[in-house]
């Protein structure tokens, strides 16, 4: 959803504009925390839409575009946002924790007021108020460069002129105001803290010069938001300076005395295997959310399907994408997501990938239309392909397991494709006509192996005239600009033909866990 102003707000001034901290406080501008800032976005942003006639829930998941999850997942997380917690997304990987991080720092704002020349970004009512002052503490430079006399100690927000505070209207983004960490065991503390260079400090000689601080992740996530993927992959060390910032919102860069303001939400996630690995006390910091797979077949299919859209991509068969969710879907099910070298098999990413892989092997066949053995070499190369490889032997193992899987379960899969396939159309066009669907089952089977038939068919209407229908079906609802309407009409009714013996019994439901 785009951004809207709040009802009766005065323009937001444009990038690079300038001001002073006594014209902020005149005009009534807020200090907001983080958190604050955060509640106040996203309650504007659900209000908004409510407002266009959408359900709370709607209106909810609305924030989140580029993801897939379930409902509840959404209402969970927009709820201890609004509530002012840090959280922590887990789940196996591959769900969409980093996604639905990622999805956060689109929706946090971005435009800011700050001290200009500030090396972490003070807000220039935090030297003139004492409210902003104790809410938002400037940093141990700006006291220094405000305060009469320079006395670091003597920091007087009423005694600073806030006339002489230039302020600078800028764009949060990587560095300022948004940092990203990677948890790994050689994440140390310092990559947090930042530090203050010696070198430059003996060129300059003013420790509290601003050209001598070089912020952590901690100190450029000042005033707005960190993300910490793996979280539990980080040292003890490196988690107990993080767990500092949380609890005083301060943190002391490495060889400074003063401590320096890091205020921010945090976002962060882990993989189940890793949990263990959190220290108990950080851990407690973080409102801890699931983010599992989706449990039903249409939310998966929505993950693939809006991809698609998102990325360039060729024709393939709506029953063998369809399938290749089912599939993944089947192995999700069956097989344990803790096996650390499986885990990534019944992953979003494998889920994607299937679709991928037989189109390129479609492709490299010469096959506009991707057929049911590009599709397998898709599964098996897709699935294959995220095996953790630990020895040959292993994998050589772990590639069986998968093989012996898709020859069990892919049969079953198409079936239930096919099936859902031929359904909607016996029911949406044909409206459960048994002497048209036995028309068009007719006509489908004298044109499937005659292509010269095919060829002349498609220009004439009177020719076939249930096919062409069925033709127009699938236009509309595949769009298969790549290959054309009627060799993927082909494609489909072949499918159709073999798997679901256009049949309507027991057609498969929506529920994942019912499968």
């Amino acid at each position: 959803m785009a951004d809207v102003p709040a009802a009766g707000a005065r323009p937001a001034p444009a990038i690079g504009a300038r001001s002073t901290a006594a014209q902020l406080k005149a005009q009534g501008n807020p200090a907001q925390t983080p958190i604050e800032l955060f509640r106040a976005e996203i309650l504007r942003r659900v209000g908004e839409t409510r407002k266009h006639g959408f359900s709370q829930s709607e209106a909810v998941a609305a924030l989140f575009p580029h993801t897939v999850l379930p409902g509840e997942t959404y209402e969970d997380l927009v709820a201890a946002l609004v509530s002012g917690a840090h959280v922590l997304f887990f789940g196996p990987s591959g769900a969409g924790k980093t996604s639905l991080a990622k999805e956060l720092w689109g929706l946090f704002p971005k435009d800011l007021w700050v001290v200009e020349g500030c090396p972490v970004g003070d807000d220039p009512l935090s030297l003139v108020t004492k409210e902003a002052a104790e809410r938002l503490p400037p940093c141990p430079i700006c006291r220094r460069r405000f305060s009469p006399g320079g006395e670091v100690a003597a920091f007087d927000p009423t005694l600073i002129d806030g006339s002489k505070v230039p302020a600078l209207r800028v764009r949060r983004r990587e560095g300022y105001g948004f940092a990203r960490l990677q948890g790994s065991s050689e994440v140390f503390p310092d990559h947090l803290t930042g530090n203050v260079n010696l070198r430059k400090l003996e060129e300059i000689g003013d420790p509290m010069s601003p050209l001598v601080l070089e912020p952590g992740k901690l100190l450029q996530a000042n005033r707005g938001l960190l993300l910490v993927d793996e979280i539990g992959k980080l040292p003890l060390g490196t988690q107990n300076v993080l767990l500092q910032s949380l609890q005083e919102g301060t943190v002391t860069p490495s060889k400074s005395r003063e401590s320096f303001p890091a205020l921010f939400v945090a976002i962060c996630t882990s993989n189940l295997s890793d949990l263990d690995n959190i220290n108990d006390p950080l851990s407690d910091r973080l409102t801890s959310l699931h983010v599992g797979f989706n449990k039903r077949h249409s939310a998966n299919r929505a993950i693939v399907d809006r991809a698609r859209r998102e990325t360039p991509s060729g024709y393939v068969p709506e029953v063998l994408l369809d399938a290749g969710v089912r599939m993944i879907e089947a192995w999700r099910l069956r097989m344990s997501d803790e096996d650390p070298d499986m885990g990534e098999v019944g992953s979003n990413r494998t889920l994607l990938d299937v679709i991928a892989r037989a189109e390129a092997y479609g492709t490299l066949g010469t096959h506009p239309v991707p057929t049911l053995d590009d599709l397998k070499a898709g599964i098996l190369h897709a699935m294959r392909g995220r095996i953790r490889a630990r020895s040959g032997d292993s994998f050589q193992q772990n590639s069986k397991r998968v093989q012996d899987f898709l020859d069990q379960h892919l049969e079953t899969s198409l079936k239930d494709s096919a099936k859902v396939y031929w359904c909607r159309y016996f029911r949406d066009v044909l409206k459960s006509k048994n002497d048209e669907a036995q028309a068009l089952i007719g006509e489908g089977r004298r044109l499937l192996p005659d292509a010269a038939l095919q060829n002349e068919a498609q220009g004439k209407a009177e020719m076939f005239p249930r096919f062409h229908t069925f033709v127009t079906y699938v236009q509309e609802r595949e769009h298969p600009a790549a290959v054309g309407p009627w060799p993927a009409a082909v494609a489909e009714f072949g499918l159709v033909e073999k798997y679901s013996l256009f049949s309507c019994a027991e057609e498969p439901t929506d529920d994942v866990a019912a499968g």
